[in-house]
């Protein structure tokens, strides 16, 4: 069950697991170092503790997300009381759904993919009539 005290604090990167944001914690971990997630506009290692009312700005790909931390929870949960650990603005919600809208009319939704056995060969037959 999520805690909400507010003397209890969490590391960002379990917290982050448990919200839902990342698969696994190593994940959590990479974007953490890469830079990709804020604490209170810092940038944060994964060892920093987060606490009801911090503000966390999230970047996957395209798309940021900026919430304030509501709970803590030690476990990983049902994603509709994962959705319980934080709240967004209806401002930062609408411009990441209008950024999310813009990419899908404009079709920059390309997925990179290894090609398949005839697709090798046709490169392969274009590599050799260079």
């Amino acid at each position: 069950m999520a805690v909400e005290a507010q003397n209890v604090s969490q590391r960002i990167d379990k917290w982050l697991w448990a919200a839902r944001f990342f698969k696994t914690r190593p994940l959590a971990v990479e974007a953490i170092n890469g830079g990709h997630v804020h604490v209170n506009d810092e940038r944060v290692k994964p060892g920093r503790n987060v606490r009801p009312g911090d503000k966390i700005r999230i970047t996957k790909g395209f798309e940021t997300w900026i919430v304030t931390v509501e709970a803590l929870n030690e476990y990983r949960r049902p994603a509709s009381e994962a959705r319980l650990l934080y709240s967004e603005s209806a401002h930062h919600q609408q411009q990441r759904e209008a950024v999310i809208e813009e990419r899908r009319l404009h079709g920059v939704n390309i997925k990179v993919h290894k090609p398949d056995k005839r697709q090798r060969r046709l490169i392969d037959q274009f590599k050799q009539s260079w």
